[in-house]
């Protein structure tokens, strides 16, 4: 049973002044001059930014935002003097299972909205008896109402100490789950590394290991692949648009994250450029885009990050995976022991692989527990699904198959396959 007594209950609202600078600053925007046809090669394209900002001054209605993430409890608490932000969603079942659900970048807790309900009360969204979560949604220490952080050196290992805390001290959950995705499924991760006797089952999406970010080339993710010789032009093509999803952010994040904090955060329309941009490249839109997240979507996240100033912080979780290298607390296999599910979706997947095919190779090599297999050695897996339809922000874009593939790995990790 989760216990909120330590932690102090309030509305999100933010003073009217914030908003009224926001407007003004949208107002004076200098737009660039560019030549050539807007057409999206170089970036988002400077049409779709006007038709934003123009919606953003507007129409977008930042207090019906507000009222729609007060439907849920909010609250905040010290752990070991950091500020952290939760949503609580509380389940009508007495056998409900806590979890923690941790959001990436540049998510916010809302991303979570979509599998809330279902998860804490299966009965009324037509599962009756699966498993039920006492549901816990933070703020990424740093982002948004996580804020302001007062440590310079946080990242997913070291924040997985502070949700451990707040699990096990401030909410008196000796036991609980814990779920994730991007940054989220480091931290996740590292709970079930670090903190196995207090987890009783992960399930994440973009199971990266552990030991990413280090080595040579630790600000790119491709660390230097090229096509091989006899590629052809198609694979050659699908292998650079892979690579164009995650190279930009990852390196300027890891080598000059605050060089970049100037500008997003001095600049309202710099900072959706740069969060549009990422949506654009990651989401399984079919380029229609505001089929995921709808413009009020898309700016309810930035006027979040602009509204708290955290973009600077949230993005220095990058470097800070580097400077302060992950090191495993022991040497068992897998070393992430808990029963652990993966959600894989189509759309994050590298070309010419489908989900089904990324999810049976993966099941394969865990199945081989090689120390010397860097993807073998991390999860005690129970259920490894595909699902084709969806990208990087699982639970919100494809929400029934998150639901489904949860309720499953804790069915099992429950009750046994």
């Amino acid at each position: 049973m989760i216990d909120t007594s330590r932690a102090e209950k309030f509305e999100i609202s933010f003073p009217q002044e914030d908003m009224d600078d926001l407007r003004e600053r949208l107002r004076r925007t200098r737009w660039p001059a560019l030549p050539g046809d807007d057409t999206g090669r170089y970036g988002v394209e400077q049409s779709y930014m006007r038709e934003l900002v123009d919606y953003w001054l507007d129409e977008f209605d930042w207090r019906e935002m507000e009222r729609r993430y007060n439907a849920y409890d909010h609250y905040r608490v010290e752990v070991s003097g950091e500020p952290i932000h939760f949503l609580r969603r509380p389940s009508p079942r007495a056998d409900a299972i806590p979890v923690i659900l941790t959001h990436g970048w540049p998510w916010t807790f809302w991303h979570w909205s979509r599998v809330i309900d279902a998860l804490a009360d299966p009965d009324a969204h037509g599962a009756p008896g699966a498993p039920a979560f006492d549901v816990i949604v933070p703020s990424y220490p740093g982002f948004a109402l996580s804020s302001p952080s007062r440590r310079d050196d946080l990242n997913f290992w070291k924040i997985a100490d502070l949700w451990n805390e707040l699990m096990t001290e401030v909410l008196g959950c000796d036991r609980y789950a814990a779920g994730g995705g991007d940054f989220g499924a480091l931290v996740t991760a590292q709970l079930g590394h670090k903190h196995a006797e207090h987890v009783i089952g992960l399930h994440v999406s973009t199971p990266t290991p552990l030991d990413i970010f280090q080595g040579e080339r630790w600000w790119d993710i491709t660390e230097g692949r090229v096509s091989p010789p006899d590629a052809t032009q198609e694979e050659r093509d699908g292998l650079q648009k892979y690579m164009r999803k995650f190279v930009a952010h990852i390196a300027v994040h890891m080598l000059d994250s605050q060089t970049l904090t100037y500008g997003l955060s001095d600049s309202p329309v710099g900072l959706l450029a740069w969060l549009v941009r990422r949506s654009q490249l990651w989401v399984d839109h079919d380029g229609d885009l505001e089929s995921v997240f709808s413009k009020d979507e898309l700016l309810g996240t930035v006027t979040m990050f602009w509204l708290t100033n955290t973009i600077g912080t949230s993005i220095r979780t990058y470097a800070n995976s580097a400077m302060y290298p992950w090191r495993p607390d022991h040497d068992r296999i897998p070393q992430i022991e808990p029963p652990t599910g993966i959600t894989f979706l189509g759309f994050e997947n590298p070309p010419g692989v489908t989900a089904q095919q990324r999810a049976e190779a993966y099941i394969s090599a865990s199945a081989q527990r090689s120390p010397s297999d860097r993807s073998a050695r991390w999860y005690n897996l129970v259920n490894v699904r595909g699902h084709e339809h969806g990208g990087h922000f699982a639970a919100w874009e494809n929400p029934d198959a998150w639901i489904a593939d949860m309720r499953e790995t804790f069915r099992i990790a429950t009750q046994g396959a």
